[in-house]
């Protein structure tokens, strides 16, 4: 891969182009989690706004060569560490640059922003995203993680956790 891929924390005065691309993770997402849209054609992303008024949320762009791909949403909102830990609240790809090693980039990035313990779900309907964490976090982590099933107010699944090194 000889793309420049780099992740951009998001301004306030880009709500609606995260606004957008939540909608597209939403729907592509809605084949595990069965999410329908509103009355008004959205599937309106509960969190969107705490990510400005809340202190330990961090909204990210992806971009690959300058353009869009995706984002990262992390805070620190985690069921099964809570010691001064972070999670991957969401992650998005487009489709146009999956299965690039593009995400294993944009997840060391992140993991490098924000050091200390981590909890990273996948939801059980989601055996795609479970392959691509594990393998992520077994590189990232040269294999120092552990694996716990989860289950939240909404679904069940794992959620791995780690400690990324101080160096």
């Amino acid at each position: 891969m000889n793309d420049l891929v780099e992740i951009i924390k998001v301004r306030e005065d880009q709500k609606s182009i995260l606004k957008q691309l939540i909608e597209l993770y939403e729907y592509d997402f809605s084949e595990f989690n069965e999410a329908d849209i509103n009355q008004y054609g959205f599937y309106d992303y509960k969190y969107f706004d705490h990510y400005w008024t809340e202190e330990n949320r961090q909204a990210y762009f992806v971009k690959v060569s300058g353009q869009y791909a995706g984002f990262v949403l992390v805070n620190d909102h985690c069921y099964l560490v809570h010691n001064n830990s972070r999670a991957i609240a969401e992650f998005f790809i487009m489709r146009k640059y999956r299965r690039k090693g593009i995400g294993k980039v944009v997840s060391k990035l992140i993991f490098d922003t924000h050091r200390g313990y981590w909890e990273v779900l996948q939801h059980g309907n989601n055996p795609i995203s479970k392959e691509f964490w594990e393998s992520a976090i077994r590189n990232y982590t040269h294999g120092d993680y552990s694996i716990q099933d989860v289950k939240t107010e909404y679904w069940e699944g794992q959620g791995i956790i780690f400690k990324n090194s101080e160096g």
